[in-house]
């Protein structure tokens, strides 16, 4: 049995994401989201962000590099991934990134809200303003 390892995240990309292909051609786009928490603390408001960086593989990473802008909303569904490297002076380095599998637009391009295509989070439809029970 294997070991489980999932995240789900909202939040806003902190940049334009970037596209590069490896030798083989293979796609691979890199991002990074920040994903805020709010709370009210004896009556003043707290937030608290965090930033994650993210990678999208093949055809997830070319859709994402093409329809979603820095600030833009998205959801992903995916998993975390641990590399690490030598640099040049021989010291040891390690990243921890998020392996998007499944994501879904938030906003459309020009950022009015509207809940575009994509592939939903765990297979879900995407919810309209009319699934909204408020």
């Amino acid at each position: 049995m294997s070991d489980l390892n999932r995240i789900m995240l909202i939040g806003r990309l902190t940049k334009e994401p970037e596209l590069k292909k490896t030798p083989n051609g293979t796609a691979v786009c890199s991002f990074s989201i920040a994903n805020n928490k709010t709370w009210k603390k004896d009556g003043e408001k707290k937030e608290e962000v965090s930033f994650f960086n993210c990678v999208g593989w093949a055809k997830t990473g070319e859709i994402i590099a093409q329809y979603v802008k820095k600030g833009q909303r998205i959801a992903i569904d995916g998993r975390l991934q641990q590399r690490s490297w030598q640099t040049d002076a021989g010291e040891k380095r390690y990243a921890v990134e998020i392996v998007v599998d499944n994501f879904q637009f938030l906003e459309s391009k020009s950022g009015q809200g509207e809940i575009l295509g994509g592939k939903p989070v765990n297979n879900a439809p995407p919810i309209t303003d009319t699934d909204i029970p408020f």
